[in-house]
């Protein structure tokens, strides 16, 4: 009988995920192991390998398909010796029919096309004047056009001609994603709203048209600049950017955010760091400033840890290690991989394990328990040369320390003026969970231990 793939849960809190790519296709025979798809999570794509053997029947869903939910099949196999048989649905409807909530429903008859037209243009259709509106026939064009039943509900609705979109299902086929696309861009849209689903004007002699009718036909006829008659493009989001978009907005809106700046001077971390990385030269080690601040922010957690919290609605959780997420620029969006334990780990344990994240970062092949979870972040911006910024916290953590750039500043040292290298490190905090003198004693411990480094390689 056949085999049915779901989609998988790649980590603890998903519920859907985009379908990124098929690396499969129909009549191909997969062993248990093999690569089956890309799919793309809130955090990262992933690849999702086969436990079964077999043949490749169906694709159930499309390339490109985002929001699948957890557990819907997407793709079948037959077992070995077990005849195939032809997928009766294209890959589009087959999806959308299997999705909760979705009503399939018949396309528009030519009565509802009528009732549309009066409804939307009553004063032709209810001049005096004019004959009866008939409903035209369906053109052989339009009906030879290859749309999914979804596809052309919604290009009714928004007015869109099927002829001007480009299909990107299979043999062309205009799905769901296209017609989208296309009401975005403002492609394929009829001069009058609803044209697509009116039958043609009435034949009626100049003489007959009302003056007020004329000029709103003439007004109509002559569109309005919009935003899109600016050149610009469009783009879909994806999973990663619609989830960091909600995550924020989330954060911003739910969270009461109070934020602690400081000036800190980098001298002697900076000296630190160059006898440190003459020592760790011969085993290909290299300090960064970053991996020396994610250890010093680590040790000053632990050393106040009514900052090493996280808030969840009844209850505080206090954390007795210090798990610190370090944002990642990479190219499908900003993602925070983990650095377990960085109280207890020696500063170049910490270079050698930040390198190999953020290389897996940027390739987008972080596996899920290698950024998800974490008691506070860090978000250094630094070497973009941006001098101090207020970052947004990271739920359901409690804290985030934003690090701007080291420059060399006028100083004032024991009462006399002098040049240091300085740099403004601003934290933000949970203010429902973090108090403001608990953040300052925060503040002040990393301050002290990057102005005497010695306490980090203690």
């Amino acid at each position: 009988m056949p085999i049915d793939i779901t989609m998988p849960a790649l980590s603890p809190t998903m519920e859907t995920g985009t379908l990124s790519k098929w690396l499969v296709k129909v009549g191909d025979t997969v062993k248990s192991g093999d690569v089956l798809a890309e799919i793309e999570t809130d955090k990262a794509t992933m690849e999702v390998e086969s436990i079964d053997e077999g043949t490749v029947t169906e694709l159930v869903v499309a390339a490109g398909t985002e929001g699948v939910p957890v557990g819907q099949v997407i793709m079948r196999l037959s077992e070995e010796g077990e005849a195939a048989a032809p997928a009766k649905q294209n890959v589009d409807e087959a999806f959308v029919r299997r999705l909760p909530n979705v009503v399939a429903e018949p396309l528009p008859t030519e009565a509802d096309r009528k009732a549309l037209w009066e409804k939307t243009a009553p004063a032709v259709a209810s001049a005096p004047s004019q004959p009866a509106v008939q409903p035209a026939a369906p053109q052989a064009d339009a009906a030879r056009i290859a749309v999914s039943p979804l596809a052309r509900r919604i290009a009714e609705a928004q007015g869109l001609d099927l002829a001007a979109v480009k299909g990107s299902g299979p043999n062309g086929r205009i799905v769901r994603a296209d017609v989208e696309a296309a009401a975005g861009a403002g492609a394929g849209k009829a001069p009058v709203a609803a044209a697509a689903a009116a039958p043609p004007a009435a034949t009626t002699s100049p003489s007959a048209t009302p003056p007020a009718a004329a000029e709103e036909k003439k007004a109509a006829a002559t569109p309005a600049p919009a935003v899109s008659d600016i050149p610009h493009t469009v783009a879909r989001l994806g999973a990663v950017r619609k989830i960091i978009a909600r995550r924020l907005t989330e954060a911003k809106q739910t969270i009461p955010h109070i934020y602690l700046t400081v000036d800190v001077r980098l001298d002697a971390l900076l000296k630190l760091r160059g006898e440190l990385n003459a020592a760790l030269e011969p085993r290909g080690i290299k300090l960064s400033v970053n991996d020396m601040i994610i250890k010093a922010l680590a040790l000053a957690l632990i050393e106040v840890p009514k900052c090493n919290v996280s808030f969840a609605g009844d209850n505080l959780i206090s954390y007795t290690r210090a798990d610190i997420s370090v944002a990642v620029a990479a190219p499908s969006g900003l993602i925070t991989p983990i650095i377990v334990g960085a109280d207890g780990k020696a500063m170049s344990t910490i270079a050698t394990e930040m390198k190999a994240l953020a290389d897996k970062a940027r390739a987008g092949k972080l596996q899920p328990h290698e950024y998800q979870g974490g008691t506070a972040s860090l978000s250094n911006l630094g070497m973009f040369g941006i001098k101090q910024f207020d970052a947004v916290i990271n739920p359901p953590q409690a804290m985030i320390l934003a690090v701007g750039a080291g420059e060399k500043r006028a100083v004032v040292i024991d009462n006399a003026l002098a040049i240091a290298t300085v740099m403004s490190v601003t934290g933000s905090f949970d203010h429902r969970a973090i108090d403001g003198a608990d953040g300052a004693a925060l503040m002040g411990a990393f301050k002290a231990l990057v102005e005497a480094p010695l306490g980090l390689v203690a």
